[in-house]
């Protein structure tokens, strides 16, 4: 049995590389506020999901979020990525993107998740979610408010 974490893979003796599965999540400007959803941990959370193979992450997080909250999206923007530590041995790397939707389906959710929330982005930071996903949500305000700019390379 080896001591190092699941989610390291050794490629060469001594060297070790992440292997992690890949999560998706869109930021929902709807109507000036934020739909989350509560997962089985108590937390409100982005709508989005894990990767499937062969399509693009803009595709992955337009599938999650038509699955979860019945919203058609497209023109996402990304916003930013981090690894995020769910358990100590249950690590999964995020890659969280941005949309303005403007369209009349309704919202909905489904059984996979607790609850479905509607919050302006004022009452975001005294959620119960993680500090990384309030982090996404302050930056795509800021982005949708025209306070700051997206970063070029």
């Amino acid at each position: 049995m080896s001591d190092r974490p699941p989610y390291l893979v050794e490629r060469n003796p001594g060297y070790f590389e992440y292997q992690l599965p890949i999560s998706v999540k869109l930021v929902v400007d709807h109507r000036g506020r934020v739909p989350l959803l509560k997962n089985e941990r108590d937390e409100w959370e982005l709508p989005g999901g894990k990767l499937e193979v062969g399509e693009s992450p803009e595709q992955g997080v337009c599938r999650e979020v038509a699955e979860e909250l019945g919203l058609t999206i497209t023109g996402v923007q990304i916003i930013d990525s981090w690894v995020y530590e769910i358990t100590p041995l249950r690590h999964v790397f995020i890659v969280s993107f941005g949309a303005v939707y403007t369209g009349a389906e309704k919202l909905t959710y489904t059984d996979e998740h607790k609850e479905l929330g509607v919050f302006s982005y004022d009452e975001v930071p005294d959620l119960h979610m993680p500090a990384l996903y309030k982090a996404t949500i302050t930056r795509w305000r800021d982005l949708v408010s025209g306070s700051t700019q997206p970063a070029t390379t």
